[in-house]
């Protein structure tokens, strides 16, 4: 009997994990960090309902650490078999998770030393070095190459199109008379920068589909007109455009508009700031794998362009090139990590430039509840960071055009790609109202689907 227990992105965004259980064999579908509400941030912390010890495999759809983050903890608690992945996401998770632990750990020392944490002393959900000792384990798979991850398992990844490397992982249990299982991962966007469209998905008996944007549609028009005008925006008015930014995905689609609008004489030139280590290391790293990228973006490289490099960008690494942000006057753009805002060197931004009406806090992906992003979002008149609660004066605005996550119109395109019905579809990685709209979706469609509760388990 094969079952599938639904241990995080249930009935929320964040939290990807999905474990398949056949027999002895135990394979987990991505290791995923709550994030956003502290209700959610908190099983980040609970003991895992099965032992890391008896899982056979781990398998990662993509490097976000909502997917991957919970990785160190596996591999501190007795985890030790392979994590398959694609080429890029074993690259990119090479920066994310020993990132992760070390935010974590300086976000700890931080909290000890100015005496705002509730926990005393404050400690790290998991360090730098206890994401270092997993990454050995991450085992690279081509895409639609088959491998048998454990007795009677096998695995195909396809691409996604959400970020470099993430693709849909196709879980095939028992053979021919077996079940075939489909992990939609994050669908991406048709027609983005940088990577190819998402491939058609495979033939399955259950899928298991992502839900983030479920019956809503992004913003009609160019997304890069949007953010000229921003840029034009904060040209007139002087100050400084800050985005908080995934460093790898949403930092990279936006270095290539902006060089893209550049050339097309649409903006002027301003200073770029990428202030993000994980975000300057990620970027080569985007132009390295080339079986992720899309057809413009390979005659691009060909021809000898940086399509990632506007004319006035300055990677920051260090604390002090960071620090040095604080002392530039005039227009300029600022891309820093987290995307939602929940940690990282954007909170240091937001709070010498929230205070300022010439700023503006440009939001470009998607804000999970309770998060710093998702209060600007909503109309927060301070915010609180570092223990202390700044005044927004500077003006906030949501660009939904880059957000990589497919909406409603393109959930329904990749699923008119499927060659047949699944008998099951399991909706996930959604908040409440999308979980509700995907299910009106499934039902229109004549689709049995079921939005399954946290920790739930149905056998396949």
């Amino acid at each position: 009997m094969t079952s599938i227990r639904f241990l995080g992105a249930a009935g929320t965004v964040t939290g990807s994990r999905f474990l398949v259980e056949t027999g002895s064999v135990r394979v987990l579908v991505d290791a995923g960090l709550f994030q956003g509400h502290k209700e959610l941030r908190l099983r980040n912390r609970a003991p895992w309902p099965v032992s890391p010890r008896s899982l056979t495999a781990v398998v990662l759809t993509h490097a976000h650490v909502d997917h991957s983050g919970a990785l160190p903890l596996l591999g501190r608690q007795g985890f030790r078999g392979p994590v398959h992945c694609t080429p890029a996401t074993r690259d990119l998770a090479g920066l994310l998770l020993p990132d992760s632990g070390r935010l974590q750990e300086e976000e700890a020392r931080y909290a000890n030393r100015k005496g705002y944490s509730k926990h005393a002393p404050a400690l790290p959900l998991y360090t730098e070095q206890d994401a270092l000792e997993v990454l050995p384990q991450l085992a690279p798979l081509q895409y639609a190459e088959p491998r048998q991850i454990a007795p009677g398992v096998t695995l195909r990844l396809h691409r996604a199109g959400h970020i470099l490397g993430s693709a849909l992982a196709e879980v095939s249990v028992g053979g021919a008379r077996g079940v075939r299982l489909l992990f939609s991962g994050d669908l991406g966007r048709y027609g983005a920068p940088i990577l190819p469209d998402p491939e058609p998905g495979p033939a399955a008996d259950a899928l298991v589909l992502e839900s983030t944007y479920a019956g809503r549609r992004h913003e009609a028009g160019s997304p890069a007109a949007a953010l000229a005008a921003e840029v034009h925006a904060v040209v007139r008015s002087g100050g400084a455009l800050v985005v908080p930014a995934f460093a790898v995905g949403r930092t990279q689609e936006i270095l290539f508009t902006l060089r893209e609008l550049e050339d097309r004489g649409e903006i002027p030139s301003v200073p770029v700031f990428v202030d993000s280590p994980m975000a300057v290391d990620a970027t080569p790293i985007y132009l390295a794998h080339r079986e992720d990228h899309d057809d413009e973006t390979i005659r691009r490289i060909a021809a000898g362009e940086e399509p990632l490099r506007p004319a006035k960008l300055a990677f920051c690494r260090s604390p002090d090139q960071s620090k040095a942000i604080n002392d530039v006057r005039g227009p300029c753009v600022i891309l820093s990590a987290s995307g939602m805002a929940t940690g990282g060197r954007v909170l240091h931004h937001l709070a010498r430039r929230l205070p300022d009406a010439r700023n503006t806090v440009l939001l470009v992906g998607f804000q999970a509840g309770g998060t710093r992003g998702w209060r600007l979002q909503n109309g927060a008149e301070t915010l609180r960071i570092h223990g202390e609660d700044v005044p927004v004066r500077a003006r906030v605005a949501t660009l939904g055009g880059f957000s990589a996550h497919a909406d409603e119109a393109e959930i329904r395109r990749w699923l008119a790609t499927l060659p047949a019905q699944p008998r099951r579809t399991f909706l996930v990685h959604g908040e409440p109202t999308a979980l509700a709209a995907a299910k009106a979706r499934m039902d229109e469609m004549g689709w049995p689907a079921l939005v399954p509760s946290h920790l739930e388990e149905v056998r396949l």
